[in-house]
C-alpha cells in the first residue's frame, strides 16, 4: 500500500482526489496539504506545507495546486526522496525546469490530463492527423480555470503536429486573411494548429478536435463531467512511480 499526500488538497480537484484515492485499497491518504484547511480530510490529516510532514512516511506526493506550489513540491520531493505526480498546468519554462531537475533524483510523473478518455482522444487524433488537411481544437473549461489554452489542448496540438511531421506533412496555414475582430480565430501554434478556449460556469473539462478535408470531417470529443474522471489516471501514475529517478511525460505510456 502506497501512502499519499495531496498538495492543493483544499481545492476542488484536491477534494475529488482525496475522495477517490482514499477509497482505493492500494492507497492510504496521509495528508491534504494546503494553505487553506480542506473541507473534508478523507481519513488524512491537514498540513499547511509539506515541511510539516515526516517524509519517511510518504511514498508519493500528488500536486494539483499552483505553478509555484509545483516548484515547492518538486524541491521537497527531490530533497527527501519522495516520488511526485503533477497535474498542475500553466507552468512557465523555469517552473517546468524544476520538475526536470527533480526527476534526476526521484520519480516524477507530469501530465496535462489524467482522464483516460482524454489520453485516448489525443492518441486517436495522432492517428488521424496525417490524413486531413486541417485541424482545430476547441477546449472548454469552468470559468475559474486560470490558464488558457489548457495544458491538454497544447499537448494535443503538439501530438498532432508531430504526427503530421512524421508523415511528411507541412505546417498548416490559416486561410483567413481579414479579422473583423482581433483574436476571432483563436491562438495558433507554430505548426498551424489553432486552439479556441471557452470558459463558462457549469463546465468541468471538455475538448473537441475537429479535422477537415474536402467533402468530410472528423470530430473527436472528450468530456469530463465530474472531477472523479481524473482519479483513475492519477491512481495509475501513483502506482507506477517510485523514488527511482525518471521522468514520465503523460500517462499514455501507462495505458496499454
Amino acid at each position: 500500500m502506497k501512502v499519499l499526500a495531496i498538495v492543493g488538497g483544499a481545492g476542488r480537484m484536491g477534494q475529488a482526489l482525496g475522495e477517490g484515492l482514499s477509497a482505493l485499497a492500494e492507497f492510504s491518504l496521509a495528508a491534504l496539504v494546503d494553505e487553506h484547511e480542506p473541507r473534508e480530510l478523507f481519513g488524512g490529516r491537514y498540513a499547511r506545507t509539506l515541511s510539516e510532514l515526516d517524509a519517511a512516511t510518504i511514498d508519493v506526493v500528488i500536486d494539483f495546486s499552483s505553478p509555484q506550489g509545483v516548484v515547492d513540491s518538486a524541491a521537497w520531493c527531490a530533497q527527501n526522496g519522495v516520488a511526485l505526480v503533477v497535474g498542475t498546468t500553466g507552468l512557465s519554462h523555469e517552473q517546468r525546469q524544476a520538475l526536470d531537475e527533480a526527476a534526476q533524483r526521484v520519480g516524477v510523473v507530469v501530465a496535462s490530463n489524467f482522464a483516460i478518455g482524454a489520453v485516448l482522444a489525443e492518441r486517436f487524433a495522432a492517428q488521424a492527423a496525417p490524413y486531413f488537411e486541417r485541424v482545430e481544437i476547441i477546449e472548454l473549461h469552468h470559468d475559474r480555470k486560470a490558464d488558457a489554452p489548457s495544458g491538454t489542448s497544447i499537448a494535443t496540438a503538439k501530438t498532432i503536429a508531430a504526427a503530421r511531421q512524421r508523415a511528411g506533412r507541412g505546417p498548416m496555414v490559416d486561410p483567413t486573411v481579414r479579422h473583423t475582430l482581433s483574436g476571432a480565430r483563436g491562438a495558433t501554434t507554430d505548426q498551424g494548429v489553432t486552439i479556441h478556449s471557452v470558459r463558462l460556469p457549469g463546465l468541468v473539462a471538455h475538448e473537441e478536435i475537429l479535422f477537415g478535408s474536402p467533402g468530410e470531417g472528423l470530430l473527436i470529443r472528450h468530456d469530463s463531467f465530474d472531477r472523479q474522471s481524473f482519479v483513475h489516471g492519477v491512481a495509475l501514475a501513483a502506482s507506477a512511480v517510485d523514488a527511482t529517478p525518471r521522468l514520465i511525460e503523460g500517462i499514455g505510456a501507462l495505458i496499454v
